[in-house]
């Protein structure tokens, strides 16, 4: 049985208590932005988007909810699944980024939804998605050590098969082509996961979603108070731009949203609030830069050392 109904309560809870946990750790409430879509457009359906700009600790984050009907799937919701182009369908989640302004914190994402097709004369076909993913700009082995370590505990009840699986998918997906490197340590990714049903699909994005804030807060606590200065903020501010380059080039998550006439302040709050870019720029060698290339941004086994 499909119960949509207790996959939306289950992510505006999941959505009220991340945002309740990251408001008492900043010290400045979030704005919340509900919106409607009313029947009749290329969507309908709400949502609750959650923002914070120039807090202490996040210099920009958000935590969305959506939830939207449409009468036809955008193309980049149906590239691995053509026999559903064109099937009216319905999607759920709850999206986060979070752009912490300390560069000794690293930049985190976690999504988790729920997309159904409903073809015309078949049964309706359902599937989740989801995972965490950790961007560090100065990188730190047991800060990496402890995000991987969560993301496998979190996903141990669904079998040993799976943080290997979507660690590597992960690996894979967060990566710019273009320039042949990775968005940052990884985590872990799914997508069109179907597998076992309904039940374990849900069961799964549960647990997904409820593993984030042990996965990162301790973190940030870490890491907060680290002294920084101009030269940090520099380079944060350039690795920020690679975040944007995978964002609206790579993401299907972004892709989707735009394609489909999505809500585009809601889509565009994983942007940082700034970022920079210059020409064919390379860190000096030996240095706490230089290390987060070779050292970090390559796929490795966290879990190993």
């Amino acid at each position: 049985m499909i119960d949509t109904a207790a996959v939306r309560r289950y992510l505006l809870d999941l959505q009220g208590r991340i945002v309740s946990a990251l408001q008492a750790e900043d010290g400045k409430p979030f704005v919340s932005d509900g919106w409607t879509r009313e029947p009749g457009g290329r969507l309908e359906g709400d949502g609750l988007s959650q923002l914070v700009e120039e807090g202490q600790l996040i210099e920009r984050g958000g935590c969305n909810f959506s939830h939207v009907k449409g009468k036809a799937l955008p193309p980049s919701a149906t590239q691995h699944r053509a026999e559903l182009a064109g099937a009216p369908f319905e999607a759920m989640g709850v999206s986060l980024v979070m752009h912490p302004r300390n560069p000794h914190v690293p930049t985190v994402h976690m999504n988790v939804r729920l997309f159904a097709a409903f073809p015309d004369g078949r049964e309706p076909v359902v599937w989740f998605g989801g995972g965490m993913d950790l961007t560090p700009y100065y990188g730190q082995e047991d800060d990496a050590r402890h995000f991987h370590a969560s993301c496998r505990d979190a996903l141990a009840p669904f079998g040993a098969d799976k943080y290997p699986r979507f660690k590597q998918w992960c690996d894979e997906y967060f990566f710019l082509k273009h320039r042949s490197e990775p968005r940052g340590i990884g985590g872990i990714f799914f997508d069109d996961f179907s597998e076992g049903g309904f039940d374990a699909g849900f069961a799964m994005i549960r647990a997904v979603g409820d593993a984030f804030l042990a996965a990162w807060l301790p973190i940030v606590r870490r890491r907060r108070d680290m002294p920084y200065g101009e030269r940090e903020r520099d380079f944060q501010a350039y690795r920020r731009g690679r975040y944007v380059e995978f964002n609206l080039v790579w993401d299907r998550g972004t892709l989707f949203g735009l394609q489909s006439g999505g809500r585009t302040e809601s889509i565009l709050m994983s942007m940082p609030p700034m970022a920079k870019w210059r020409y064919d720029w390379h860190p000096e060698p030996g240095t706490p830069e230089a290390r987060l290339y070779s050292d970090f941004l390559r796929p490795r086994d966290w879990l190993a050392a």
